[in-house]
């Protein structure tokens, strides 16, 4: 039997282009890319777990090292506006939104239902691997999807990513903003919101202060409380707890 080469070729690439698509797919979905094997990492994840296990919790915070961060410089913050909510922080240092997805399938938000997730994500996939916006807003509304199938009846607000670098001709920080704008068209109003604060952070000239964000990405206890305050009043509104 003849082959057409041509035809075996194109075939060929096709099914080339097909692994590359699931490897890719599954990668973003399905794995933690080796973080379970981190001592502190899988201790952590275990901890959060057993938290769950617990239940009682009415407000989910989820994100990387930003988020984690309210267990020590925004710990002031965190014990006056989310600890009386029954708040349980799963934010881990150094996560992308792949880490993320692999944590909420395995075991972090089972036994629990929570009013609100409050979602601060997306610069680790900028800053680690340079990740365009789009794969990073794919990121994100694959993780709304999966905390919507898991808990349908709770809200989630997404919180534009934070700002990256000193000053808005920094790649972090322009990188950011364009996954932002594309994050921002994710939402329905209803069960899914999004908020952008950044503005908070800046100068009129768009510089990043060095006395809110010391290293021009994580809050220090006065970038923590800008945050908190600022969104204070949507987090009320969307756990429903606001005055009539």
């Amino acid at each position: 039997m003849k082959f057409n080469r041509g035809l075996v070729s194109i075939v060929a690439s096709i099914g080339l282009l097909h692994g590359i698509c699931v490897a890719q797919t599954n990668s973003l979905a399905t794995t933690s890319v080796g973080k379970e094997n981190e001592a502190w990492w899988k201790k952590r994840h275990e901890a959060k777990v057993e938290l769950a296990k617990q239940g009682n919790v009415d407000l989910l915070w989820i994100g990387d090292s930003i988020t984690h961060g309210f267990e020590g410089g925004g710990k002031a913050m965190w014990e006056k506006y989310y600890a009386p909510r029954h708040a349980l922080n799963i934010g881990f240092s150094a996560d992308r939104t792949e880490h993320v997805l692999w944590r909420l399938d395995n075991g972090e938000i089972d036994g629990i239902s929570p009013k609100l997730a409050i979602i601060m994500l997306g610069t680790n996939n900028t800053g680690h691997r340079k990740d365009k916006p789009e794969e990073i807003a794919e990121g994100i509304k694959l993780i709304c999807e999966k905390l919507r199938t898991k808990l349908p009846n709770m809200k989630v607000l997404v919180l534009g990513i934070f700002p990256r670098g000193e000053k808005s001709t920094d790649f972090g920080r322009m990188n950011n903003d364009e996954a932002n704008k594309l994050i921002a068209k994710l939402v329905d109003d209803k069960n899914i919101f999004f908020l952008n604060i950044n503005d908070k952070f800046l100068g009129p000239d768009g510089v990043l202060s060095k006395e809110i964000m010391p290293d021009f990405l994580h809050p220090n206890p006065k970038g923590y409380q800008i945050w908190a305050e600022t969104i204070e009043p949507t987090v009320a509104k969307l756990m429903g707890e606001e005055k009539k």
